[in-house]
Order: C-alpha cells, then structure tokens, then sequence
C-alpha cells in the first residue's frame, strides 16, 4: 500500500516525545521509504510573521496567515521551510502530492502571503519526518500508527487539540479510549 497522501496517527502506546499524539502527513512513500510532516505539533511563539521577518520578506498586507503558528514538522533538517498548500501554480520547487495539496520549499510561495496569488491555505513547518525501507510499515505492523485517509481540513482549518482525535476518527476510531497497555494472545 502506498500511504502517500495519508495519515499515520500515533496510537497512545507511542511514547517518543515528538511524535507522541502525532498527526503525520506523508507526503512521499516509495521503495526508499516515507516522508511526511507533523501537523499537530506547533512551535509555540513562533508565527508566520516571525519567520517572515527573519528572512526580510515583507508581506503585500497584514492577514490572518501573519499569525498562524509555525509548527515542527519533525526531527529532520530542523532549518528548512517546509509549506504544505493548497494548489496553485508558478511556485518553482513545488511538488503536486494530490489535487488538494501540494508542498514546498521555495521561499516564493512565502512571498505571496498577503497578495492575490497566495494560495487559499498554507501550512508552514520546520523539519520533516523520515523513515527507511519498510522502516514505517514494520512500525505500522507493530502497531505505533493508525493509518487513515488525509483531510486537508484537518491540516488547514481544524484546531491543533483536535487533530489527534479527528484523524483517527476519520475511519471510525475514538483514539482517546484506546489503552494504553497492549495485551498478548
């Protein structure tokens, strides 16, 4: 199964700080393994406008992206943009994941915020998530994540508290019931 364009939730018996009640989107899975981001996980005081400032990007106008958090998109290259978008094109390193989403790199897309060819959602993260050859379906098989379909709305519009629970519940589960103790038969 290729989980590109999906979920991996973290089921309550993971207990890695970071990806503990973690949301990843995985936005790559090939026979080199996975790349995904964190979408539950802000870094707290640090806003889009704050890393427009550092970077000297002045936004067109002052808007509601200004003062979205930026969050940890995971434990890998910690310094590098990563923006999740709806999409839209003439962005230069922007990569299609599904007709709903795209990702990239490129300071361009940050460029926009505040114009009329800023894309309708953008999600910004620092780092990703990375996992090897079957490195992620062997977790998968011993029950760390739940794999569920994305939901854009999830990553753009859903509060951060909820997003656990509601990707999870996305294929019927009540995560927050779940045991934390695994039992053996």
């Amino acid at each position: 199964m290729n989980l590109k364009n999906h979920f991996v939730v973290a089921m309550p018996t993971l207990n890695d700080p970071l990806f503990s009640h973690s949301v990843v989107f995985i936005c790559e899975h090939n026979r080199d393994g996975a790349m995904g981001i964190i979408v539950n996980k802000p870094i707290i005081d640090l806003t889009v406008q704050t890393v427009l400032s550092r970077l000297d990007i002045t936004p067109y106008k002052n808007c509601a992206e200004l003062e979205q958090l930026v969050f940890n998109g995971g434990p890998l290259a910690e310094e590098q943009g990563f923006i999740l978008h709806t999409p839209q094109s003439g962005f230069s390193s922007s990569i299609v994941i599904s007709d709903e989403i795209m990702i990239t790199t490129s300071l361009d897309v940050l460029k926009t915020i505040g114009s009329e060819n800023q894309p309708k959602d953008l999600f910004l993260t620092l780092g990703y998530a990375s996992w090897s050859h079957m490195q992620l379906e062997h977790e998968i098989a011993k029950n760390d994540w739940l794999v569920t379909p994305s939901n854009t709305d999830i990553i753009f519009n859903l509060p951060i508290a909820e997003r656990w629970n509601m990707a999870a519940q996305t294929i019927g589960v009540n995560i927050e019931t779940m045991s934390t103790q695994m039992g053996k038969a």
